[in-house]
């Protein structure tokens, strides 16, 4: 997730102040894993320098002043570009589950075990993932399904991998 060009998109949504980026940020994007203030602010200074936002009205607050940031012409044309660049489907088609797997045999350590250890640990993410889907909202509901169908091809590669394992091992033991 490119937490820059989010921040973008959210400004050029509408000006924000700082807080409530963060808090759209967590609330669409970033589930269960929230967006630290100090990387917010920071992303909105690397985003000023580079003339991508600039601070629009500044508001007192209880603390520091609240800056409200708005973008720029650079920056709308930087979250144009990149919604209209299609996400570079993995590029690399060694994974760290291949690496592991790989690794283990050469090693002579029971990748087999390793495999069904994954497994278990997919299928608890799994299930996980789908008790979100009954209790969740439609943005809850999308992201779990995207994890579940990445998790559900893993799984088919584990399968078809654990049958192929004793050529795999001559392959990499050769």
């Amino acid at each position: 997730m490119s937490v820059p060009l989010t921040l973008l998109g959210l400004l050029e949504r509408e000006p924000s102040h700082g807080y409530d980026l963060k808090r759209d940020y967590d609330t669409f994007f970033n589930r269960g894993k929230p967006l630290p203030f100090g990387q917010v602010y920071a992303t909105l200074g690397r985003l000023a320098r580079d003339g991508k936002i600039m601070i629009g009205d500044v508001e007192p607050g209880v603390g520091p002043d609240r800056k409200r940031y708005v973008i720029t012409e650079l920056g709308v044309t930087e979250v144009d570009a990149w919604l209209t660049e299609p996400v570079e489907p993995e590029p690399n088609l060694q994974t760290v589950l291949f690496s592991k797997v790989v690794l283990a045999l050469m090693l002579g350590r029971p990748a087999e075990e390793y495999l069904d250890t994954q497994r278990a640990a997919h299928l608890r993410r799994m299930k996980e993932l789908t008790a979100v889907k009954r209790g969740g909202n439609l943005v809850d509901v999308l992201l779990a399904d995207h994890g579940l169908f990445h998790l559900e091809a893993d799984l088919h590669w584990i399968d078809t991998t654990v049958v192929r394992l004793d050529a795999l091992r001559t392959v990499v033991t050769a």
